[in-house]
């Protein structure tokens, strides 16, 4: 404990008010650091070094250490890493050029929309709901949080990866959020909660690389079947890895249900060449 808190004494201080340093509220909320550690930010296509300097900078503020970045503008994240106060989290951050290899690792993927006008195929919850449904997840797998460009924010096949999307209630004449801003007020969000999360007695979930190993069997034997019109097939394929994320499947069923593809695909490729 840090000397000036072993001598901080509330009790001579006025019972309406008592200010506390920054540090001291950081030791009432943050959460375990060891549940912290299965938490990746995924900035993706970030174009202006500030953003990617300040959102780093909140992910050191909240103890939330794993970024991974998706083709960044390069001169942004150069620029970007001599970020006061989080070089070190810019420097260790992990660089991917497709959100899929992001997140191949994770139990669950979150994506983060403002919503506008858009057509949504995804369900969509609030911060403090999703918030809660993260920390469980975090207990016992790498949880991803998405966040898109600060121009364009995620397109419709970086958000088919996304097993459910989250926003953060704001007013309707002025709806979109700063990146680093939303990257701040988000994990702001997850750490507050003192409650320890037990870990849910339940099977480990399959992870984002397990099923799109399941999606990309699953669009060849509709390929090979003649299910897929070439005039939609990008439509088709985003349905398809939709539908699989909300399946929720654990790694044990996902290695049933990729087995039972192949052997589908083995068959249909069998009379394929058959009929050749």
């Amino acid at each position: 404990m840090p000397s000036w808190l072993s001598r901080l004494r509330l009790d001579t201080a006025p019972k309406e008010f008592v200010l506390l340093p920054a540090s001291a509220i950081e030791l009432m909320y943050l959460v375990p650091v060891p549940t912290l550690d299965n938490l990746r930010v995924v900035l993706v296509a970030a174009r202006n070094p500030l953003n990617l300097g300040a959102a780093a900078r909140a992910m050191s503020n909240f103890g939330v250490l794993r970024l991974r970045v998706v083709s960044p503008y390069d001169v942004a994240f150069r620029e970007a890493r001599s970020a006061v106060g989080a070089a070190a989290l810019l420097a260790s951050a992990e660089e991917y050029s497709r959100v899929a290899e992001a997140v191949a690792d994770c139990g669950l993927v979150v994506g983060t929309t403002a919503i506008r006008h858009r057509e949504l195929q995804h369900p969509l919850r609030r911060l403090d709901e999703g918030a809660t449904l993260i920390r469980q997840q975090l207990a016992t797998s790498p949880v991803a949080l998405v966040f898109g460009s600060e121009k364009f924010g995620l397109s419709n096949d970086e958000l088919a990866h996304c097993h459910w999307l989250m926003h953060i209630p704001t007013r309707d004449e002025h709806i979109s959020m700063n990146l680093a801003q939303a990257v701040a007020v988000t994990l702001y969000e997850l750490v507050r909660d003192t409650k320890v999360v037990e870990p849910p007695e339940r099977q480990i979930p399959a992870t984002a690389g397990e099923l799109e190993r399941i999606t990309t069997v699953l669009l060849e034997a509709l390929n090979i079947s003649g299910y897929v019109n070439p005039v939609v097939a990008i439509t088709t394929e985003e349905k398809a890895r939709r539908l699989i994320r909300r399946m929720n499947l654990s790694s044990r069923d996902a290695e049933v249900y990729l087995g039972m593809l192949r052997q589908i695909l083995w068959k249909l490729r069998s009379g394929d060449e058959n009929s050749g």
